[in-house]
């Protein structure tokens, strides 16, 4: 735990010394979602509707802008293969990274999203329901990150290999994170749509760090 919670200390301070790059999702967060509204139209009726999707792809698309970022100074420098070389499991430091990632993107990204919903005009229960579903599919959107960064470690278009390797595997949250919202919408309970979202963040938790330690050792090969 101690290691855990060093690796996790010190990726939050090297983030907070590079503030432009650590606020880059936050930012293209709220303008791309901001600009929908603007875009669409006024139409109350037709933002409500498409406003959890919106919201989410724009999460989904902030997060991957940071989360190449995740390995690749540690492997410049050569930390990284330091961390692998040291006799504590690279298990614990990978988990370590990801906690990071997910407090200094993704959480800005749940408190940023009532703002959101105010502009496409959501009510209070629609934008809670939006809120945690965000707080619960981050952190997937983190872990998965994690495996594809890890798997394109080095590579000259690792940017543009992240996105298609891990776009496709967080279709899943998008569909449940969007559905809860829709049915609370509908007036109906979004408790299934939920439980299938925090079934897939446990599944992902207990997968994804093996994945991407086993990556990262690959891609250090």
């Amino acid at each position: 735990m101690s290691l855990l919670f060093a690796i996790t200390r010190r990726d939050l301070l090297l983030a907070r010394r590079r503030r432009v790059e650590a606020l880059l999702p936050l930012g293209f967060f709220i303008v791309a979602a901001g600009l929908f509204p603007i875009g669409v139209g006024p139409e109350p009726q037709t933002l409500r509707q498409i406003a959890p999707g919106v919201v989410w792809v724009c999460a989904l698309l902030a997060a991957m802008l940071s989360v190449t970022q995740m390995f690749a100074s540690d492997h410049q420098d050569g930390s990284l293969e330091q961390m692998l070389l040291a006799p504590q499991p690279l298990l614990t430091v990978v988990l370590g990274k990801v906690l990071a990632h997910w407090l200094s993107s993704g959480v800005p990204l749940v408190l940023a999203t009532p703002v959101i919903g105010v502009q496409f005009g959501m009510g209070a229960q629609a934008i809670a329901i939006l809120a945690l579903t965000l707080l619960l599919g981050t952190p997937v959107l983190s872990l998965l990150g994690a495996v594809g960064a890890a798997l394109t470690l080095g590579l000259r278009s690792g940017a543009a290999l992240v996105f298609l390797l891990v776009l496709p595997l967080t279709i899943p949250a998008l569909i449940f994170g969007t559905g809860a919202v829709v049915a609370v919408e509908g007036g109906q309970s979004a408790q299934a749509h939920l439980s299938l979202l925090g079934a897939l963040l446990i599944a992902t938790a207990l997968a994804a760090p093996w994945a991407t330690a086993a990556a990262l050792r690959i891609s250090l090969d």
